[in-house]
């Protein structure tokens, strides 16, 4: 295999993206994965697209993405007007974890954040995910913070 290359999402990425996020045992039963692009993903895409500090960062290797995560950049007032960098949805192939794939985006993940000013990265894991805490914690981040959501239907 060769090396990976990173770059942003653009729209003919989309459908991969998705698989991706499918392509997981927590996330599979919300997600809608399979051949084509549900319009509630186009959508949100492009709505991301017209925010510059929100992408999707991808691992490609051998012209295949292999991995993805959400990026998003966010100015706020706490910590002397920090801005802080949001890393959501991190996926790697099934068949390719294990194998760097996922430290690599990370860090490629954290050298963007530095390069835009950010002085924080924050991420959310769902509690079952061990083996991702485990691997958050391997990168350096601190598990400091006890998250609470509240789904809107």
């Amino acid at each position: 295999m060769s090396e990976l290359t990173f770059r942003y999402a653009t729209e003919a990425d989309l459908l991969p993206v998705v698989q991706l996020l499918a392509d997981d045992e927590y996330a599979e039963a919300r997600e809608k994965g399979g051949d084509t692009i549900a319009p509630e993903y186009a959508e949100a895409f492009a709505a991301m697209q017209k925010m510059a500090a929100n992408r999707i960062l991808l691992a490609e290797q051998d012209g295949r993405i292999v991995g993805a995560l959400q990026l998003t950049f966010l100015p706020g007032l706490s910590r002397r007007g920090a801005t802080r960098a949001f890393i959501e949805a991190v996926r790697v192939a099934s068949n390719l974890r294990g194998k760097n794939i996922g430290t690599q985006l990370m860090k490629h993940a954290i050298a963007e954040a530095r390069a835009a000013g950010c002085k924080l990265v924050q991420l959310t894991s769902d509690k079952r995910r061990t083996r991702a805490h485990l691997f958050y914690r391997r990168l350096g981040f601190d598990q400091s913070h006890v998250g609470f959501k509240l789904e809107l239907k």
